[in-house]
């Protein structure tokens, strides 16, 4: 593999936590064969039932620039169905991720722009740097990114201000928008990513599931359809191992052993 493909680095930073970092120099752009690499990762997670939490990071200076422009320049050239062919693959990746049956998490250490953005949107928690930069750089490059997912996060008026003028905005702005919900010194980020994840790898991995998969519904649903969804969750939860695992440790004062079952 040549420097220009990068590398999708993959550890256990836990007994039940996971750890990708995006190491594509010079600002960690998700081109094909990242991309490829990307999905063959998360194949191997989805596979595996104890990774029960992921964080996702970048090595160097940046988290993520999104697709690669030189990738889209010649997609361009080759015509539009290239072109929406490369858009396709790069939407693709998103909607895996923030499919996943257990929570990911973004550690943003730097420049997160663009497509780079969108990943992290995706993802269920982000924390970042207290050097991290964001970028809304859709309208930079005659595209458009984000315009869906940002404004249900943190709010339409917020929103068309990054989206709109894609200019820059600190860790600290963004924290204030509710992009982030925990800024770290830059030496500190990956300490606190780390127990974060383990804490949620920690929990009752069906009930974390579950949970997940509902607060992804929940601006979307009626009450009566979130009430519906509630209990069929509930119904399977409450006859679940982990549920009765939780119960008897309650009842001996011990730490309960969840086993996904």
């Amino acid at each position: 593999m040549t420097m220009s493909e990068g590398a999708i680095h993959f550890r256990k930073i836990g007994e039940n936590a996971a750890l990708l970092e995006i190491d594509n120099p010079p600002a960690n752009a998700l081109g094909s064969a990242a991309r490829k690499l990307f999905h063959e990762k998360l194949d191997a997670l989805e596979a595996d039932p104890a990774i029960r939490a992921i964080v996702i990071t970048g090595r160097g200076r940046s988290f993520c620039s999104g697709d690669d422009l030189k990738e889209q320049e010649a997609a361009q050239s080759a015509g539009l169905g290239a072109r929406q062919t490369q858009l396709g693959e790069f939407a693709g990746l998103l909607d895996r991720i923030e499919a996943l049956r257990m929570p990911v998490i973004a550690a943003i250490n730097g420049w997160c722009m663009g497509g780079g953005l969108e990943l992290a949107l995706v993802c269920d928690i982000r924390i970042a740097s207290a050097d991290a930069t964001f970028v809304c750089a859709g309208v930079n490059i005659g595209l458009m990114a984000s315009a869906y997912r940002l404004p249900r996060l943190i709010g339409v008026a917020r929103a068309k201000h990054m989206l709109l003028t894609g200019l820059p905005f600190d860790a600290e702005a963004v924290e204030k928008f509710g992009l982030v919900t925990a800024v770290y010194k830059s030496d500190a980020l990956m300490e606190q990513a780390a127990e974060l994840a383990n804490r949620i790898a920690s929990r009752a991995p069906l009930s974390v599931e579950a949970t997940k998969r509902t607060a992804a519904m929940a601006c979307d649903l009626s009450p009566e359809d979130a009430a519906k969804l509630t209990r069929e969750e509930l119904t399977t939860l409450v006859q679940s191992a982990d549920h009765a695992e939780a119960l008897a440790a309650f009842r001996e004062k011990r730490a309960p052993v969840f086993k996904r079952k």
